[in-house]
Parts: C-alpha cells; structure tokens; sequence
C-alpha cells in the first residue's frame, strides 16, 4: 500500500472537476508511447520538480518486484505520479510536494485525501485549492 500525489502542468489539465478527474482518469491509463521512468519526457518544470523531489525521497529500488520503501514515481509528458512506500514519512512527503509544487508553478492533486484536492498555482508563488469532493 502507498501514499499517493500527483502533479501536474496546469495548462495541460481542464480546471473544472468533473473534466480534470475524466483527464485524470485517461492519463493513469499509462498510454504514452514511451516509458514512464524518465524525467526527460516531462516538461522542464516537472523535470525540475523531480530533480528535487527525488534527492529527498530517492526512488524505490529498481527490480525489487514489491518494495517496501523509496518512491515509485511514473513520469508522464505532462505529469508526475508518486507513490510513497514510506508510511512514516507521508507528512513530509505531502509538505515537499505541496512546496515544490508551488516553487515550480505546478498543479497538485491530493490522490490519497478523503477529499481529493487539486490546487492549482495562485501566481504568488503559492498554491490554491481549485476543488475538491
């Protein structure tokens, strides 16, 4: 079981509910055509959100077929979805990407909240909550 976040390019997701959760919905159907493990597909703001990201929260290991603890991140053109293994660490988890988010103009979707907000980048160097269930 993990903790998951995902976050996004603004300008490539439709801002109203019911639109962003049908996108939403397509773009975890993983049909791109190239592999979701390279950050060099995703847009220089997502590629730099990354960069940081990772380097606090390494990814989980590679070949390990179930592992207990790392990232799992799946990087599309426009996205990026991770998965924490580290339950003892979600807090931080959600802190650093709700900042790095912000510090990078990136939208964020709560995957795991009950309420499932996606905050969207308020151009003051923050982020606001756009909606939510």
């Amino acid at each position: 079981m993990s903790f998951d976040l995902m976050v996004f390019a603004p300008d490539a997701a439709p801002a109203k509910r019911p639109a962003f959760l049908d996108w939403y919905e397509q773009q975890t159907e993983w049909t791109e055509d190239h592999g979701y493990d390279d950050p060099r597909v995703a847009t220089p703001a997502l590629q730099a959100f990354y960069a940081a990201l990772a380097a606090e929260f390494p990814p989980a290991p590679a070949g390990v077929e179930e592992p207990e603890t790392g990232t799992d991140y799946t990087i599309g053109r426009t996205l990026l979805y991770m998965s924490f293994l580290d339950w003892d660490r979600i807090d931080a988890a959600w802190e650093a990407v709700h900042r790095l988010a912000a510090k990078h103009e990136l939208g964020f979707f709560d995957v795991s909240s009950d309420l499932a907000e996606v905050w969207l980048p308020d151009r003051k160097g923050g982020l606001r909550v756009a909606h939510s269930d």
